[in-house]
């Protein structure tokens, strides 16, 4: 059987690829996946320009990250999302983390840079490629509905996970950006929640240097992140954590208290996360952290 074909003359392009297939814009070679292994899937609906493969060997699974094709969500240039991989690869060695997922090679290919990543059983809580707008909150098999109807002790245990690699992000000097519930996978056989996109965390200080299109999803963005110069710090992922929180455990950009499952002091640790004056926030997410942790102890 041939491990990949593609059927042109025509648009989209169709590649079938071992069990999978997929579309992208154009032709494009992936003779250096060969050798890596069978490919058992495919997530080739982003917008960023990434195409990803899960793949098996000896029995082993990995996960690729490819950048320098087109696939057909991406109005962008190719080799601006190449050198936004490459750029991002010393990140994942850098926060190197239990609740990371481990990077494991990276290499440039003929025509774009690939970045290999151990395999994790988790599925992702921003899954749009299955389950768009109100299917992620109404379907039973989508991954945030699933999480969202989960006992509250076990996301809170999922949310001390993203707040402490967090607080290690802001230890080492960085800060959080395009940081969203599609950053999260979890795994609901065995409760353990991974981040797995930090490609565009940056070194600290930092700035918003886009606009108000800076990276990020709308429902987790601080104001700041969407005004062109301003501070991109502790204070901001401050707001990050909240915004996720309120995500998880509330009514995500509603902040009323009648959407929120996990009661009033933690409510109120939430709601001074994401007040809009960041001079109000907590001054860093260590803070934030200290004091979530507190009214949840009671």
């Amino acid at each position: 059987m041939d491990h990949l074909s593609t059927k042109t003359g025509g648009f989209p392009v169709v590649f079938s690829f071992d069990d999978v297939t997929f579309q992208l814009q154009e032709q494009h070679d992936f003779e250096w996946l060969r050798s890596l292994g069978k490919v058992f899937c495919v997530f080739d609906q982003q917008d960023s320009g990434n195409i990803c493969f899960g793949i098996e060997k000896d029995g082993k699974k990995k996960f690729v990250k490819y950048a320098g094709a087109r696939p057909l969500e991406f109005s962008g240039n190719p080799q601006d999302a190449v050198s936004r991989l490459s750029d991002a690869v010393p990140l994942y060695p850098a926060l190197n983390h239990p609740h990371l997922i481990q990077m494991i090679d990276h290499f440039r290919t003929d025509s774009g840079y690939a970045a290999i990543f151990e395999w994790f059983e988790g599925e992702c809580l921003h899954s749009h490629w299955s389950f768009a707008e109100a299917p992620k909150h109404t379907h039973p098999d989508s991954p945030f509905y699933k999480y969202k109807h989960m006992p509250i002790e076990k996301r809170l245990k999922s949310l001390d996970a993203i707040f402490s690699f967090h607080t290690y992000v802001e230890s080492k000097g960085y800060v959080a950006v395009d940081f969203y519930d599609g950053s999260i996978l979890y795994d609901f056989s065995n409760h353990v929640t991974k981040i797995c996109d930090i490609d565009f965390y940056r070194k600290a200080p930092a700035v918003n240097d886009i606009g108000e299109n800076f990276w990020g999803a709308k429902r987790s963005k601080a104001p700041e992140e969407f005004e062109l110069g301003a501070p991109i710090d502790s204070k901001t992922n401050v707001f990050t954590m909240g915004a996720i929180a309120f995500g998880l455990l509330g009514g995500e950009m509603d902040h009323s208290f009648s959407k929120w499952e996990a009661g009033k002091l933690l409510y109120e640790v939430a709601l001074r996360a994401v007040i809009e004056d960041r001079e109000l926030r907590y001054e860093n997410v260590n803070t934030f952290k200290s004091f979530w942790d507190e009214a949840k102890g009671f």
